[in-house]
């Protein structure tokens, strides 16, 4: 069975933007799109449950039909299906996403920043779900993805801006890698992999350590690592360009810089060893606040 696209919506512009791209994406990836609505179930019919159960399915449908009709508009004879899902939107979103080759989410953009407003249920969604789960701002258009044209007019003829890859190479992962290439192949982009070290401070050194403080290979010896890291999948994905950035500071800063005019930002997060206590991680946590591109985040052991 071929695992589709899904999308969650709920009426809002932040929703419809992202049912758009999760429609591009679809095309890009050959996988067919599915819309989700997700809402709560009300169980005791003598309050009048059974009244407000009627009036959530008839939104729902309302939702949904807006979402298929701007989506059929925008990316024709795409193959889309929908459905209305029951239970707590996080929960039902998470459970969506098992069956899914991405699931993706709106998100409101900050006024006069760059960056997302993210809900409980989108981030909730993120930090529990075991696939992919992309977040796209409100006002994305497909235009963003591209480069301007020689004009300077915003154009979709053009090739694709960088997708970037965050890499932590102390521990780089084969799943977020190979989403960031496949994402890079399908748009013919290239990927610029990004990896910011910090030089250690005195107090978190040994007795034995502190010449590693100021150790000026440091930079050298973590390019000479991430390019050692990367051959395999240039091996792989041959006809991808790759562009390699290693920057001594915070990895949250050097992100939302490469990221600002990328077309895609890639991040891994580990998958918590006790589900109940779900987490993003700094650097993730840092880039859905800060990064202003459609964001990526891929769960991983």
């Amino acid at each position: 069975m071929v695992e589709p696209v899904i999308v969650g919506v709920d009426g809002s512009a932040e929703s419809l933007a992202a049912a758009e791209w999760a429609a591009r994406e679809a095309v890009r990836r050959e996988r067919p799109l599915r819309m989700v609505h997700a809402w709560n179930w009300h169980l005791h019919q003598r309050d009048g449950a059974g009244r407000a159960n009627a009036a959530q399915r008839n939104l729902a449908r309302r939702v949904l039909r807006e979402a298929s009709e701007r989506v059929r508009h925008a990316v024709p004879g795409l193959q889309l299906t929908d459905v209305q899902l029951e239970g707590p939107a996080t929960e039902a979103l998470v459970k969506a996403a098992q069956h899914a080759e991405l699931l993706v989410l709106g998100s409101r953009g900050l006024s006069g920043f760059t960056g997302f407003l993210v809900g409980s249920v989108a981030m909730g969604t993120v930090a529990k779900a075991t696939r992919p789960v992309v977040l796209v701002r409100a006002d994305e258009e497909a235009e963003d993805e591209h480069f301007p044209a020689d004009d300077g007019e915003p154009s979709t003829d053009t090739g694709y801006r960088d997708v970037v890859l965050g890499m932590d190479l102390r521990d780089p992962c084969d799943e977020v890698i190979e989403f960031a290439f496949e994402a890079a192949g399908q748009r013919h982009a290239r990927l610029h992999v990004v990896h910011a070290w910090q030089a250690p401070s005195a107090i978190s050194l040994g007795p034995g350590d502190i010449a590693l403080m100021h150790n000026p290979q440091q930079g050298e010896e973590w390019q000479e690592f991430l390019s050692a890291v990367l051959q395999v999948w240039r091996d792989k994905y041959p006809e991808t360009e790759v562009l390699e950035t290693v920057v001594e500071g915070r990895a949250a800063t050097a992100l939302a810089r490469a990221a600002s005019p990328a077309s895609l930002l890639v991040l891994g997060r580990r998958m918590a060893e006790r589900p109940t206590v779900p987490r993003l991680g700094p650097v993730t946590h840092a880039s859905v606040h800060h990064v202003g591109c459609p964001l990526a985040v891929v769960p991983h052991e």
